[in-house]
């Protein structure tokens, strides 16, 4: 069993690095990709639990870009996670989720909701400066009762265009496609059925992209299907996983839900030496 999108508490996700190499353990996964939002932080010991485990691992992350003002996320995989480069373009991107997190903040008190920034800038793990983002805004919301679940602090809050919503400031999808490749890995649209814009794909095709996620748990196997023949008439590869956060508000409910099929892993690792050998 492979999944290659997996959340753990460096992001949004609810279980810590160990909870879920365990988790993958008792699933039977023998491949695994940690995606953060934004951040490798969880990196160095998931190389080491997972060696610990039995699993093979493949160094990952997931990056927020935008396209006509609509977000883009772009998984990317076997990269340099101790990059320099990578660095100093993930403090950038923090920054601006620090930003708009400050100004839903405000805009959630001038609605009458004063929700406890210390709370969500402490993050699951009670550090000031780690990931940030509107999951943890959400759950600082439940937490202090002004909604019932993340689900309903996105619905009537956070969500686009929702009461307190604040646009996110983010590189293009083109220039998180090259920054992936400048740290020695491949690019994959993130579920591209969420993303709902196909027209767009052809042009990150284009521009690089070297793959699409369509094995993924809100795919339906037609869709599975219509996103694995686009592929093929792109030239891409596939990537898949269950999205796993632990958290019941979305994503999958446990790790190996959604498994990428040990051919097309494969086809992705000799689609990195192809690369890398050209590189």
């Amino acid at each position: 069993m492979i999944d290659l999108h997996v959340h753990t508490t460096a992001s949004d996700g609810r279980s810590s690095p160990e909870q879920v190499v365990q988790a993958a353990r008792r699933a039977g996964i023998h491949v695994l990709a940690v995606a953060d939002h934004d951040t490798v932080a969880s990196l160095d010991i998931m190389e080491r639990l997972c060696a610990d485990a039995g699993i093979e691992w493949v160094p990952g992350i997931e990056i927020t870009a935008m396209h006509d003002g609509a977000d883009v996320h772009v998984l990317g995989y076997f990269i340099d996670h101790r990059s320099p480069v990578l660095a100093a373009f993930l403090d950038l991107q923090r920054a601006d989720r620090v930003r708009r997190i400050r100004e839903m903040i405000d805009k959630l008190s001038a609605l009458g909701l004063p929700v406890d920034a210390d709370a969500v800038f402490r993050g699951p793990e009670g550090r000031t400066d780690g990931w940030v983002g509107r999951p943890l805004l959400a759950r600082a919301m439940v937490a202090q009762r002004f909604v019932r679940s993340t689900r309903e602090a996105f619905e009537k809050y956070l969500g686009e265009d929702a009461a307190a919503w604040v646009p996110r400031r983010a590189p293009s999808p083109a220039e998180v496609v090259g920054l992936i490749h400048r740290v020695g890995g491949l690019a994959s649209l993130a579920h591209p059925g969420q993303m709902n814009h196909d027209e767009w794909i052809p042009a990150m095709a284009a521009a690089g992209l070297d793959a699409l996620e369509a094995y993924y748990p809100e795919h339906s196997p037609p869709l599975t299907m219509h996103y694995r023949v686009l592929a093929g008439r792109l030239g891409l590869s596939l990537t898949g996983g269950s999205d796993f956060h632990g958290d019941p508000g979305y994503g999958s409910t446990r790790p190996g839900s959604v498994s990428l099929p040990e051919d097309e892993f494969d086809r992705l690792k000799r689609r990195l030496s192809r690369v890398r050998q050209a590189g």
